[in-house]
C-alpha cells in the first residue's frame, strides 16, 4: 500500500531549518542576466530566510527585463518559499520558455509539482538531470519523488548519489534515513540519523525526522523523549499519532 503522500511528503521535503523545502539556485549565469548585484541581493535574501526581500527584488529586475531567466528563477523559488506554487510554476515555466535548457528552472517545476503528482516530477527531475547529470538538489529531489511513489529502493540510490557528489547535504541524509525506515529498514536508518541527531547544532526538524523513524522502527518511547525536547505535549500526541499511520500504512495495514 502506498504510503499517505501528504504525511510522507512532510516529512521528505527537508530543506533548511523546519521551513518547506527550498530549491537553491546556483549564481546566476553572465549569459542569462545583467543584474549581477541585485541578484546577489536576492540570493543572500533566500538564504536569510527573508523570501519576501527576494520577491521584490526579482521583481524589480522583470520589471525592466521581464525576461530575465536568472530573476525568474529567483522570483520562482522566492514564490516556492512562500508557499505560493503556482505563481511559482509559471516563473519557473517562463524561465524555460526564455532558456529551455535550464536545469534549474526544470528542477524548481519539479518540486512545484511533487506533492500533486510526484511521477510528473520525476520526469522534469529526469529532464534536468540529462542536462546537468550530477546535481545533488535534482538527485535528492528525485528520491523524494520516488518515495512518494513507494519506489524506496530506487529512491535510496537517488539519495546516495547526491550524497556522492555533495557529502554535506543535510537534506538527503535525513532523507534516505527515512526513507529505509518506510522501507523496512529500521536498523540502517537509525544509523544515518542518530549522529545528525546527535551534533550540537541540529535543527529541531532533524530531530523530529529522528523521532519518525525511531517511530517507525516501534520505539515510541524514544520518539516521543526527542519530539518532547522542542514540542509541546499536544504536539508531540499528535505528531506520533501521525507517525503510527504512516507506519501502518508503510506496513501495509492502514
Amino acid at each position: 500500500m502506498r504510503t499517505p503522500i501528504g504525511l510522507l511528503l512532510g516529512l521528505l521535503l527537508t530543506g533548511c531549518g523546519g521551513a518547506p523545502a527550498r530549491l537553491t539556485l546556483p549564481p546566476a549565469s553572465p549569459r542569462l542576466s545583467t543584474a549581477q548585484p541585485s541578484l546577489r541581493v536576492a540570493d543572500a535574501a533566500l538564504a536569510g530566510g527573508a523570501p519576501a526581500m527576494a520577491l521584490q527584488v526579482a521583481d524589480g529586475i522583470l520589471a525592466r527585463q521581464p525576461n530575465d531567466a536568472a530573476a525568474l528563477l529567483r522570483q520562482g523559488d522566492a514564490l516556492y518559499a512562500l508557499q505560493r506554487g503556482a505563481e511559482a510554476a509559471d516563473s519557473y515555466m517562463h524561465a524555460l520558455a526564455v532558456a529551455p535548457h535550464s536545469a534549474p528552472a526544470l528542477i524548481g517545476l519539479a518540486r512545484v509539482r511533487l506533492g500533486r503528482d510526484p511521477a510528473a516530477a520525476e520526469t522534469l527531475l529526469q529532464q534536468a538531470l540529462a542536462l546537468d547529470r550530477r546535481n545533488p538538489t535534482a538527485l535528492n529531489d528525485l528520491g523524494i519523488a520516488r518515495d512518494l511513489q513507494g519506489h524506496h529502493a530506487a529512491a535510496q540510490q537517488a539519495y546516495q548519489a547526491a550524497l556522492a557528489e555533495a557529502p554535506a547535504m543535510t537534506a538527503a541524509e535525513v532523507n534516505l534515513g527515512l526513507s529505509l525506515a518506510l522501507s523496512g529498514d529500521p536498523t540502517r536508518a537509525l544509523q544515518v540519523l542518530r549522529p545528525l541527531a546527535a551534533s550540537p547544532d541540529t535543527s529541531s526538524r532533524i530531530r523530529q525526522d529522528l523521532a519518525a523513524a525511531l517511530a517507525l522502527a516501534g520505539d515510541s518511547a524514544a520518539a516521543e523523549a526527542l519530539l518532547a525536547r522542542d514540542l509541546s505535549p499536544a504536539q508531540v500526541a499528535e505528531a506520533l499519532s501521525g507517525y503510527q499511520q504512516l507506519r501502518r500504512s508503510a506496513a501495509g495495514t492502514d
